[in-house]
């Protein structure tokens, strides 16, 4: 029996912020309990702002993920940044995450600085914890403490879980109190011609080489449904900037695109629920990331 759209609980927006890998997608899809947001070992795999609804027992998290904050070196990576410190002034609450096994000196002083700007109530996040001993963690704790008034210091592990249910009792306190703003079967805005694009990045990202992530693109032509024959067609075109980038994502004899085409494919059946026939091509748009037009294009 479905709770009563009008009756009040703890409802609002809760922006998930910090450096690049500190796990903020991989915690994204632990609390709705499937992929939404994309997740390599790469920094800044995250792009846009994706938007995901975590329900339970008097609450509704309407959680933000956002790009990693970064020294921006190009007009893309600025773009990114945007993105996230604007999040930060509009949502109801702050989650800044950081990987408790990374040196993060500099981060503290960032971080205070962008949520004094913001003057919202935030939460730490000490991610990763299956991965340092309680020796370590305690010193780290305390380091934070000095450097801003957190509502709380929650340590997790957004890999096993450990922590979450915490995290999501905190959040909601620091919330408003009104009706739900998302039904309780939708766990996301996102449509999903834009999850199929991500998820053919996220295969490029993981199947080819490093220099390769940070200039790729995925813009879906077109998404055809045929509910009568069970099949969704999607053509997508993959967007680099050199000659040489297009060389690796095709491969040797076309190898390469059709590994990156076959594994988005499965993943994208398993999302869809439809047989799907994906079709790619590889385009040169020399300095993409450098070209303001294009980026307005591509939604930034």
């Amino acid at each position: 029996m479905r709770n009563d759209p009008d009756q009040e609980i703890a409802c609002g927006f809760v922006a998930l912020v910090g450096p690049p890998n500190a796990g903020k997608s991989t915690l994204l899809n632990r609390l709705l309990g499937q992929k939404i947001s994309i997740v390599t070992p790469k920094p800044q795999t995250t792009r846009n702002r994706v938007l995901g609804v975590a329900n339970g027992p008097g609450y509704q998290l309407i959680l933000l993920d956002t790009p990693g904050l970064h020294r921006a070196r190009n007009p893309l990576n600025s773009e990114m940044v945007k993105i996230a410190r604007n999040t930060v002034k509009e949502v109801d609450a702050v989650a800044y995450m950081i990987d408790a096994g990374s040196p993060d000196g500099e981060h503290r002083r960032e971080a205070a600085e962008l949520l004094r700007g913001a003057g919202k109530p935030a939460l730490l996040l000490c991610n990763k914890i299956d991965r340092i001993g309680k020796e370590k963690l305690l010193p780290l704790i305390s380091a934070w403490q000095e450097v801003y008034p957190f509502q709380a210091i929650i340590p997790i592990s957004a890999m096993n879980g450990e922590g979450c249910e915490i995290f999501l009792d905190q959040a909601s306190r620091l919330l408003p109190m009104g009706p739900k703003l998302f039904p309780d079967d939708l766990p996301t805005d996102a449509s999903e011609r834009f999850i199929c694009g991500e998820i053919i990045r996220e295969k490029i990202m993981l199947l080819t080489k490093d220099e390769l992530p940070y200039s790729v693109a995925v813009v879906i032509e077109s998404f055809s449904e045929e509910p009568e024959r069970n099949l969704t067609t999607i053509h997508a075109t993959i967007m680099v900037e050199k000659d040489s980038q297009k060389g690796i994502i095709i491969g040797s004899k076309g190898s390469m695109l059709q590994r990156i085409g076959q594994t988005a494919r499965r993943e994208i059946e398993a999302l869809l629920g439809v047989k799907v026939l994906l079709k790619l091509w590889v385009k040169v748009q020399k300095n993409w990331t450098a070209n303001r037009r294009v980026l307005q294009e591509l939604g930034f």
